[in-house]
């Protein structure tokens, strides 16, 4: 990669939500290697008693923000849950204040649990939607206002699941609310085009994260195989889950110039799974 690509963020300010582990602490590290400040925000917490896998501590957090100082960039991390409208708005105000812009923001905080749709509990429903959904709502409502002011243009990324393209058992609240978020996406381009925003959404598939339960997913395929039709093989090196830092290597590039004619876009990043 050229030094130019490389540094094709510099001077530009990144928010990433959910930013303390997994694909969310990647994004905010490449993106700060790629020449942005950021502004982080995570719960630190477990969402809710109904998601199951351990969630994102401060420490995590910590070294989430350790990293992106050793690329020699600002950060601004914050304990912030998606849910918290005030919270959010002021995180975004202090960020813009502090650096003085809004160029990048990467929609990523988002929880699973598991359960067919009729034995969903009012818990594990409202969860998933007022993560995925509402929260990604609330993070663009906090941070479009200030892009738009800032007259710089920009990137907003979403980050939906393959999930959000073709559904799959076990998981049909997670499904909508990824599904939901491609209406959202093209929405917002739309709206934001005339103001040099683009608005595109990824959807990773099997990316190798605390959010993948194995031993869940084994429980569900052992009492259900006919699930297992479901969920496709990937024809790009299938036996492996992919990396965050793969995912970012989309996120990264959708930030900076090089997709600068895209917008409204749904990019898979797959390994070509949801070509079956």
């Amino acid at each position: 990669m050229s030094e130019s690509q490389n540094h094709n963020l510099q001077g530009k300010v990144a928010f990433v939500t959910g930013a303390a582990r997994g694909q969310g602490r990647s994004h905010a590290i490449r993106l700060a290697a790629a020449g942005a400040d950021i502004i982080a925000a995570d719960i630190c917490a477990p969402a809710s008693d109904c998601i199951t896998y351990p969630a994102a501590t401060p420490e995590e957090f910590a070294e989430m923000v350790s990293a992106v100082e050793a690329h020699g960039r600002k950060v601004l991390a914050r304990t912030v849950d998606v849910r918290d409208d005030a919270g959010l708005r002021k995180l975004v105000d202090d960020g813009v204040e502090q650096f003085g812009r809004l160029d990048v923001v990467v929609a990523n905080a988002g929880v699973l649990s598991w359960g067919r749709l009729w034995e969903l509990t009012d818990e594990q429903w409202n969860t998933v939607i007022d993560v995925n959904l509402t929260g990604t709502w609330r993070t663009i409502r906090a941070a479009v206002p200030a892009m738009i002011e800032a007259d710089n243009g920009g990137s907003i990324v979403i980050v939906s699941s393959s999930a959000g393209l073709k559904a799959t058992p076990g998981n049909g609240h997670y499904a909508a609310s990824k599904h939901a978020l491609v209406g959202l996406t093209n929405t917002l381009a739309l709206e934001v085009g005339a103001h040099r925003i683009r608005v595109n959404s990824i959807h990773p598939y099997s990316v190798d994260t605390p959010m993948i339960e194995p031993q869940v997913m084994a429980q569900i395929f052992t009492e259900r195989p006919d699930y297992l039709h479901a969920f496709p093989p990937m024809p790009l090196h299938p036996q492996s889950f992919m990396t965050p830092d793969q995912v970012s290597d989309v996120v990264v590039w959708l930030a900076g110039d090089g997709s600068g004619i895209l917008t409204g876009v749904q990019i898979q990043v797959d390994k070509g799974a949801l070509k079956y």
